[in-house]
């Protein structure tokens, strides 16, 4: 029986909505009464605040460096727009990161650029931001381990993110050097898009192994003088939420004596895991609830913890919501309907 596209879309919806609610209504609060956590977010100092909007101001314009690089030709003020925008769209739908793909595509499109390029870049930024989040609980367990602290769980994560690591190298690894795989990967990608087209009852586009080869060969030719750059620009971005969470802690009162950098690290990371899980928007609950269990498990007051991961939480998401929607409003300003990249 064919689940129709809008019943199903009301199930993830509901479901997401009641997972929130247990985290929030149920879960959280039980933790620590929302009383006390204002509490602690109002003793927050003005000192501690505008370093926190300095960590979202570095974070929210790292993410645009990525693209540029596996994107030439895109300006930096474009790919803000387009990065926050997307970005946006992953954080108020559920399992929202294959939409938020195809709104940086759509833009990147109107703005002149050829599909094989475009194409390249969404897929080599979404795999270099994946296998960096697969691979930062594996530095969480050896910094843990240096210090003689972690518990089984942390140690479960960090396995699971190795072997998503070790994995998703190896395919990616195959599909571009080996020519072999390649095709294999190509005749698997072709019949899973014509799997999804025939679902949506959608055209299926014509797809030759003679340009898939010529877009691998493309994609190799590009990766050898830019995976350096790509990489320390990924990883850039994606610590600065890291940042972000420790002056969040740090600005609600917990020292490095109850909380040190390390275990907030590894909260950090197992929560990018988390938001990687399709859900809840953006992780909503599921993140408050994993970075709350594991901050209180390392030694850090109820009461403080929860407020730290709320006000870490309310600086990733609200900035972002609000420039995408800016975004939204002005993508097309500043570009011509006609003009072409490619």
């Amino acid at each position: 029986m064919r689940v129709r596209p809008g019943l199903k879309r009301i199930v993830v919806t509901l479901v997401a909505l009641v997972l929130i609610g247990v985290a929030f209504g149920v879960v959280l609060p039980r933790l620590a009464s929302y009383s006390s956590v204002w509490h602690a977010v109002r003793e927050l100092k003005w000192e501690w605040l505008l370093a926190l909007v300095a960590a979202t101001v570095l974070n929210v314009v790292t993410f645009g460096p990525p693209w540029s690089i596996a994107l030439p030709g895109l300006g930096f003020l474009d790919s803000i727009k387009m990065t926050q925008a997307s970005t946006a769209v992953t954080l108020v739908v559920p399992g929202g990161a294959p939409l938020g793909m195809g709104v940086s595509y759509g833009m990147l499109r109107s703005w002149g650029f050829g599909s094989a390029e475009v194409g390249r870049s969404v897929a080599l930024t979404g795999i270099w931001s994946q296998l960096s989040t697969f691979a930062f609980p594996i530095f969480a367990v050896v910094g843990l381990a240096v210090e003689g602290k972690g518990g089984a769980g942390v140690l479960v994560i960090a396995l699971l993110g190795a072997a998503l690591f070790v994995g998703g190298g190896i395919v990616v690894g195959l599909a571009l050097w080996r020519p072999g795989a390649a095709q294999v990967a190509f005749r698997a990608a072709r019949a899973v898009n014509a799997a999804w087209n025939k679902l949506l009852r959608r055209e299926q586009p014509e797809w030759s192994s003679e340009s898939f080869e010529s877009f691998r060969s493309e994609t190799l030719a590009m990766l050898k003088d830019r995976w350096l750059p790509l990489t320390v620009a990924t990883l850039a971005n994606q610590l600065t939420g890291f940042l972000m969470l420790d002056l969040s802690l740090r600005a609600v009162g917990i020292g490095t004596g109850q909380v040190d950098v390390v275990e907030s690290f590894a909260a950090w990371s197992v929560g990018r895991l988390i938001t990687s899980l399709p859900l809840t928007p953006g992780g909503l609950g599921l993140v408050e609830l994993g970075l709350t269990g594991l901050l209180v498990g390392f030694g850090g007051p109820n009461a403080k913890v929860v407020a730290g991961v709320l006000v870490y939480r309310v600086f990733s998401i609200v900035p972002t919501l609000l420039l995408g929607l800016l975004s939204a409003l002005t993508w097309r300003t500043g570009h011509d309907p006609a003009e072409s990249r490619g």
